[in-house]
């Protein structure tokens, strides 16, 4: 299996808006804030839109006066979309497929991969294992052989497996069409590495 190396975050950090959020939980004005804080009403305003970015002393006192952890204002959102067209390409091995990963690289408990794989695509002759506790197959088109030590598993579209990573398996797509196939990875399989 090859890493799915980080990336960094493409665009500006938002911490505006959860400034706002919070101040307005606590039931304070901005006039209040400025009060305590002895900065204008609206230079907190362009902060809490995000149209100015404070100093470090600046923001460490805002959150020290809103008793908001510096640092929470820096986690992840809540949601995160990637869109198929934008999902980048990954190796996880394998010949004649295309893997688009659907969730965020950053994202640790959960991977979920959209594979399309020709006709005649596999994971290789030899076995493998994930470094994940549970792995998940879903068919979306076509038709897959998951394969096992012991055993063959022919799959369908609409068909679902569930397994463990560290079971050795490998697959195929053993037709004359292109199959579509969902792969869900618990925890997330990379390591972090380039």
């Amino acid at each position: 299996m090859r890493a799915v190396p980080p990336s960094p975050q493409t665009g500006p950090i938002s911490i505006g808006p959860k400034l706002r959020a919070t101040r307005l939980a606590q039931g304070l004005t901005i006039e209040q804030l400025a009060e305590a804080t002895k900065l204008t009403k609206g230079f907190i305003s362009r902060i809490e839109r995000d149209e100015t970015s404070p100093s470090v002393a600046t923001l460490v006192m805002l959150c020290q006066v809103l008793s908001l952890p510096v640092g929470s204002l820096f986690t992840a959102p809540e949601h995160e979309v990637i869109h198929l067209d934008d999902a980048p390409a990954i190796n996880f091995g394998g010949s004649l497929v295309d893997d688009r990963l659907l969730t965020p690289r950053a994202e640790g408990e959960i991977q979920l991969l959209r594979s399309t794989l020709q006709a005649g695509a596999s994971g290789g002759d030899d076995f493998y294992t994930m470094s994940c506790k549970t792995e998940v197959l879903h068919v979306l088109r076509g038709h897959i052989t998951l394969r096992f030590p012991q055993y063959d598993v022919h799959l369908a579209p609409g068909d679902s497996v569930t397994f463990s990573g560290h079971q050795p398996h490998t697959w195929r797509n053993e037709n004359d069409e292109e199959a579509e196939v969902l792969w869900a990875l618990v925890p997330a399989a990379w390591s972090g590495s380039s």
